[in-house]
């Protein structure tokens, strides 16, 4: 069974958006498409099985609060 699916993050700026974009995009090769345009990305996810859908869905949000916490840390500083 093939399991399709699409995740949209919309981010107040632009700057933000390539900064979580750059930090994920290499994390994510071959796993899923992922598409930066301005303050946007969209993810499309395609998976051979429910199980491994869902565990890709359930990497990308983990890696994108982590990477949303240390650039809102590090701009802080």
């Amino acid at each position: 069974m093939k399991i399709n699916g699409s995740i949209r993050l919309n981010y107040k700026t632009e700057e933000f958006a390539c900064l979580i974009y750059n930090s994920l995009e290499i994390d994510n090769e071959n796993y899923l498409e992922s598409n930066l345009n301005k303050n946007t990305i969209d993810y499309k996810i395609n998976s051979e099985s429910l199980g491994s859908f869902l565990a890709t869905v359930d990497d990308l949000i983990a890696s994108e609060i982590v990477a949303e916490k240390i650039i809102e840390k590090t701009n802080k500083s």
